[in-house]
């Protein structure tokens, strides 16, 4: 090969490289290959959502491309430029857009980085060079760029400003935008709510993509009512009861196919274990203002039918407002406390709560909340007095302090002497919500069965019964002659 050739040869393999390093984005999402679209099925529906959904999260592990994900489709509703397979949301004109991270250093060092490639090599990111038309800095943040405009396929041009949490609401205010992409996970419910009210005239969309590494925020439970993730753990899937115009994708490290096994056992080898299920699967974790840190899969257990020699108790919160009783039955041989049933109803007469209770056995004996030895729903009454006419055996649970009975819930969940079935829901939501303020005080919210549950664990045992003999009496014959539930009692 002569010297000419080897010039033109490497000119041609120079002029490809360059080729490929300004339109990186080509390059994801393949037909084909070790790394194609087909292998990314929680990506994919992710995008598609956006065709129906005005809210979307991609709820997922570390590394497991949901960052590029949002980039992506920033990009194409940038440029207008849409891949054959798209499915999702497409923008016929040039669009105004927001990106937005924690801080305004991580949004340079992760958004813009994506997107733009680094300082003085813009266009080695998600974003063609040939698109880019110019960028403005923002002041006082080195190289991070606060306004970027973009090429759009009709000749117009798009714009994207890129933004932060600790800029707080009021920077979220004022003009429309077309879309909103949120990465990573923020605490301020209001930022949110501003930047969705700037979709609302272009009838635009808003999209999240985080770890959940700061447990059951208020943006994290938006998406995921109660705490509860979509049926059969990981699996993506509306929903149920979730505002309609909302869509959740989770996605775990098993969903990729960039991550290989070594790397798994090496990255879950370096984690905490309350930060495992988050980081390596993108379950929310419960965080480090959890009251009881210890992961919901080690707690449910499937119901089963309770031996007749169990002793049982219940624990009871009451108030107008929400009236909450959970139910247990002990196995002392094992030391084992097994959560059964549970009571959850507000705004109803002690009548109606005390014919719950006695649905479910009127022999098991119950403590109550203390205050309730000085409530009165009618005067001249105490509240305790109002259940015991009812024809509950019921007690005040003893004045404990609140931390000791949090200590001794918490030792039992934690050594696996405290366990709960899986068809107590109301419990299960209030678990994975029960919390402690930055200041370290309990969060007052939705605590009604947590409260029930230390009166149960403290006072509750001690009075525990096996169940009686029965007579005739109808009032008093086995579940199995009555129709009674054999797990609930109910």
């Amino acid at each position: 090969m002569d010297r000419e050739t080897k010039i033109q040869l490497l000119k041609a393999v120079a002029e490809k490289e360059r080729r490929t390093k300004e339109n990186k984005n080509k390059g994801f999402f393949p037909d084909e290959g070790e790394f194609a679209r087909d292998k990314y099925p929680k990506h994919l529906e992710f995008f598609a959502a956006g065709a129906k959904y005005k809210e979307r999260a991609f709820i997922a592990a570390n590394r497991s491309g949901k960052t590029v994900a949002g980039a992506y489709e920033m990009v194409c509703h940038l440029t207008g430029n849409y891949p054959h397979w798209w499915e999702g949301r497409r923008f016929e004109q040039p669009i105004t857009a927001w990106a937005a991270g924690i801080t305004n250093e991580t949004t340079r060092d992760v958004i813009q980085m994506e997107l733009l490639g680094r300082r003085g090599e813009y266009g080695t990111g998600m974003i063609p060079k040939d698109a880019i038309v110019r960028t403005t800095s923002r002041a006082g943040v080195t190289d991070a760029v606060q306004d970027l405009y973009v090429k759009h396929v009709t000749g117009g041009t798009s714009q994207l400003g890129f933004k932060s949490y600790v800029q707080g609401m009021d920077s979220f205010m004022g003009t429309s935008r077309h879309v909103v992409w949120f990465d990573e996970e923020m605490e301020q419910s209001n930022i949110y709510s501003e930047a969705l009210t700037r979709t609302m005239t272009t009838e635009g969309i808003i999209y999240c993509t985080f770890t959940p590494l700061k447990g059951l925020s208020e943006v994290v439970l938006n998406f995921l009512p109660g705490g509860k993730r979509p049926a059969g753990g990981i699996v993506p899937s509306k929903i149920p009861g979730m505002n309609p115009s909302k869509y959740v994708v989770m996605a775990s490290w098993e969903d990729t196919a960039h991550i290989k096994e070594d790397q798994k056992k090496m990255l879950l080898a370096s984690f905490s274990p309350h930060e495992a299920e988050a980081r390596s699967r993108g379950i929310p974790q419960l965080g480090s203002g959890a009251i009881y840190p210890v992961p919901e899969s080690e707690v449910i257990v499937d119901p089963f039918e309770i031996p007749a020699s169990w002793p049982r108790a219940y624990g009871m919160d009451v108030g107008w407002n929400k009236t909450a009783v959970i139910w247990a039955a002990y196995d002392k041989e094992s030391d084992v406390v097994y959560l059964y049933s549970e009571h959850y109803r507000g705004q109803a007469e002690p009548s109606i709560h005390a014919d719950a209770i006695k649905a479910r056995g009127k022999w098991i004996p119950g403590v109550i909340d203390p205050a309730s030895e000085g409530r009165s729903q009618k005067d001249g009454a105490r509240l305790i007095d109002d259940y015991y006419i009812l024809g509950l055996d019921i007690c005040s649970a003893e004045r404990t302090l609140v931390e000791s009975g949090l200590l001794t819930v918490w030792q039992r969940l934690s050594s696996g002497r405290l366990k709960v079935f899986s068809n107590c829901q109301k419990w299960l939501e209030e678990f994975r919500v029960y919390r402690r303020d930055d200041k370290g005080k309990i969060v007052k919210n939705n605590d009604h069965l947590m409260d029930a549950t230390r009166y149960l664990i403290m006072s509750g045992l001690d009075r525990a019964e096996s169940e009686p003999q029965y007579d005739d009496d109808e009032n008093e014959m086995p579940p199995e002659l009555t129709g009674k539930d054999n797990i609930t009692g109910y």
